[in-house]
């Protein structure tokens, strides 16, 4: 039983493997296609590659995923081929192996509906071309015919002479453009540079469309902005530039060499170029502004055009934006024969509106400054220092400068540009001309320096007479004030010892009186004992009276004499001795008596002396007076200091 089952088995699987067999049955995988090779049938037509009408060879149609029927092993041969895959940011370039022969003069096969040459049956019977394809393949999967078509994608891009960049997406970066080049169009015409622009090629990413609409071969006009674009390497080529930057402070004046021909649009009264409007052969009217704009440089030029003041030095040096490099002093001769040179500094102005007029005139600023400023200026300073002498160009340096700047601005109006001064820097006139006015101004400096030096020395001596003299001021301020002061304390001095002259007269008379008055009643008293005694008592007593009345009369005497011929020096001591005295100072003895030979005055004076400092009262005066018998008194030569001693009263 088991061995019928057995049986059974294998012959239905002989019987499905021979339906297989017989019915030709072909698998295709998911991500694969079938290429169907036919083993035998007709002959293919000579150039041709894929069987179109059933002949023998590679067929146009490939099998997609599945199960397909009809393909018997002894008819046909199936390969299985991979489907293309072409990964994001990549392009894949396609290579036909059969089609129409490309035509003389294109190095590319054009474009022809093939569903992206899936379809290779289209693609033979729309015309399609043999070779490399214009057309290419964007990121997806293709499922193409291998026997046909060739596709080089990333991976394998090493095989074909090429790297994985090139089938990159091309990028142009930001503030940059790209310039074209085309490898297919027609010619460019003669005369011209650049292919000029077409429409409907989308940035060059339909190169059909392209040389449909007539492009040309070569450089193009036209540039690429920043951006992704899908472009055919085998096409095209770009090179990024950075955009053309227009400063602040200048505009742009384009000069195109492409374009349609140029129609000026200057106006009659510019006759010396031609200003066309933009996107024309020539200078175009309107300037570039400040800012970044996209222009293709390989077929235009900007030149830049500085609308700010600009200074020009014929000097040693150099001003930033170079136009001055190659200008140097200027070397002039004047009216006598004397060759010296000067510093000049020109100040232009340019408008934006005036700026493409000035190109087109000159061509360049570098030119305006080499062709124009640098003659224009150098000759008129030629010209005007022969007019005068070297001395008179520097005495006269203002007015030449004047002289300059309208001759200069009047030059230079003609050609659109602006004087806004003109300024004459360091002049080096002949050293043997300086020399000789310089000895000559020093000499004159040295005359009016000794002049004022001598002057100087007369106000110094001036000077220090009135400092000396204020010096001394204070002193004699000082001196003036103390012959004041003397001359008044000699006046002083004088009232006073008038005072006490006039007051010991009358103190003398009433000493006297009252002695007077004493010794009389004393006498009277007195002769009633003895007349003997009262008579020597009355004769003692006026002699003692008498003599009071002399000292008296002496020192009044005195003092009238004193300040009659006493001088304010010699005064002026008594009065301090008086001074002293009042206060208890004692300078010399108190009572000195004078050896003056007569005893009696010596006496006297002492007396007198001890009355006037003591005060002694009259009575003891009297008394002291009076002669002391038996006693042996002193005289004025007698004791070792000259002292008066009164010997002890006998009462009566």
């Amino acid at each position: 039983m088991e061995y019928i089952v057995v049986l059974a088995v294998l012959g239905l699987l002989l019987g499905i493997g021979a339906v297989v067999l017989l019915s030709g049955l072909q698998v295709i995988g998911e991500n694969e296609s079938g290429l169907v090779i036919k083993k035998f049938g007709k002959s293919l037509p000579p150039g041709r590659l894929i069987a179109l009408d059933g002949e023998a060879g590679y067929q146009a149609e490939l099998l997609p995923p599945g199960w397909h029927f009809g393909y018997p092993f002894w008819r046909y041969k199936m390969t299985s081929v991979p489907v293309v895959v072409v990964p994001q940011g990549h392009i894949a370039l396609v290579v036909a192996n059969g089609g129409a022969a490309i035509p003389t003069g294109n190095i590319l096969g054009r474009e022809v509906s093939c569903d992206n040459f899936q379809d290779a049956r289209a693609f033979l019977d729309n015309g399609g071309q043999k070779g490399r394809q214009l057309a290419f393949l964007t990121a997806g999967t293709y499922r193409i015919n291998p026997a046909l078509f060739t596709v080089i994608t990333p991976e394998n891009a090493e095989a074909f002479g090429m790297s994985e960049e090139d089938l990159e997406i091309f990028s142009v970066g930001p503030d940059k453009v790209g310039i074209v080049t085309t490898l297919d169009g027609r010619p460019i015409p003669a005369g011209d540079l650049a292919g000029a622009p077409v429409e409907g090629h989308d940035s060059f990413q339909s190169a059909q469309r392209f040389l449909e609409a007539g492009g040309c071969r070569g450089l193009q006009e036209q540039v690429l902005l920043s951006g992704s674009w899908n472009l055919n390497p085998w096409f095209v080529r770009v090179e990024q530039i950075p955009m053309t930057e227009v400063p602040i402070g200048y505009v742009g004046v384009v000069v195109s060499y492409v374009g349609r021909e140029h129609l000026d649009v200057s106006g009659d009264e510019f006759t010396h170029g031609d200003l066309v409007e933009r996107g024309r052969k020539g200078v175009w009217i309107e300037p570039l502004l400040p800012g970044k704009h996209p222009l293709n440089t390989r077929v235009m030029k900007v030149e830049l055009v500085p609308t700010t003041n600009i200074v020009l030095n014929w000097a040693q040096r150099t001003e930033q934006h170079k136009y001055d490099e190659k200008l140097s002093p200027i070397t002039v001769r004047s009216r006598d024969g004397f060759s010296f040179t000067l510093d000049v500094s020109q100040i232009i102005h340019i408008s934006m509106k005036q700026a493409p007029r000035v190109i087109s005139r000159v061509g360049s600023m570098q030119n305006l400054v080499d062709h124009v400023l640098q003659p224009t200026v150098a000759n008129y300073f030629r010209n005007s220092a022969q007019q005068v002498t070297v001395l008179e160009f520097l005495s006269a340096r203002t007015d030449r400068q004047r002289e300059a700047y309208e001759a200069i601005h009047g030059a230079l109006g003609a050609y659109d540009v602006e004087c806004i001064d003109t300024l004459i820097g360091d002049i080096q006139p002949p050293g043997e001309l300086m020399k000789t006015q310089t000895d000559r101004k020093i000499a004159e400096e040295l005359q009016r320096t000794y002049e004022v030096q001598r002057e100087a020395q007369v106000r110094r001596r001036e000077l220090e007479r009135a400092t000396a003299v204020a010096n001394m001021q204070g002193e004699v301020v000082r001196s003036e004030q103390m012959v004041a002061i003397s001359e008044k304390g000699a006046l002083a001095a004088a009232e006073t010892a008038k005072g006490e002259a006039a007051r010991t007269r009358l103190h003398a008379d009433a000493e006297a009186h009252s002695m007077r008055q004493r010794a009389e009643a004393e006498a009277h008293a007195l002769r009633q004992r003895a007349e003997a005694e009262a008579e020597s008592k009355r004769l003692h007593g006026g002699a003692e009276a008498e003599a009071t009345r002399l000292v008296g009369e002496a020192k009044a005497e005195a003092y009238r004499t004193g300040v009659a011929a006493l001088g304010a020096q010699a005064f002026t001591a008594v009065q301090l001795a008086t001074v002293m005295a009042q206060h208890g100072v004692k300078l010399v003895p108190e009572i000195a008596l004078g050896q003056d030979g007569g005893g009696g005055q010596g006496l006297l004076g002492a007396l007198m002396a001890r009355v006037l400092q003591n005060g002694i009262p009259p009575q003891g005066l009297q008394r002291a007076a009076k002669p002391q018998q038996g006693n042996g008194v002193t005289n004025g030569h007698g004791g070792e200091h000259g002292n008066v001693v009164e010997p002890p009263r006998k009462e009566a």
